[in-house]
């Protein structure tokens, strides 16, 4: 069973926390519910949970209520703790680069204060 655990910057803030406080109540429900779903199955759907290309191992969380597509950016921490790093609502088809980037940055952050 894996773990889920929001990214905390040095202030204190956790960016996906804002992020899911920034969503219509529905909206961050069907979010929550895609988390617990991943938390709770060994082998997620690929429909939910991807891996993104030439990054450093940033994986991607999916979410989509109608016509709105919701994504969060994470890591895997010993294969069991992920760290969730970022969230955007994806208007392309392609993950915004300075998506990519916040997540990379927010895990070296992360691997340099936690190990």
């Amino acid at each position: 069973m894996r773990k889920i655990v929001f990214y905390r910057d040095v202030n204190g803030k956790y960016p996906i926390g804002e992020f899911l406080d920034s969503l219509p109540p529905k909206d961050a429900q069907k979010v929550t519910w895609t988390l617990r779903l991943f938390e709770e199955l060994d082998v997620p759907p690929k429909t939910y949970f991807k891996k993104l290309v030439n990054t450093d191992e940033i994986w991607e969380i999916r979410t989509r209520i109608g016509s709105n597509s919701y994504r969060l950016l994470c890591f895997l921490h010993r294969n069991d703790l992920v760290i969730l790093t970022n969230g955007f609502q994806r208007k392309t088809q392609k993950t915004p680069r300075n998506e990519i980037r916040i997540a990379e940055t927010r895990k070296a952050d992360w691997v340099r204060r936690n190990g």
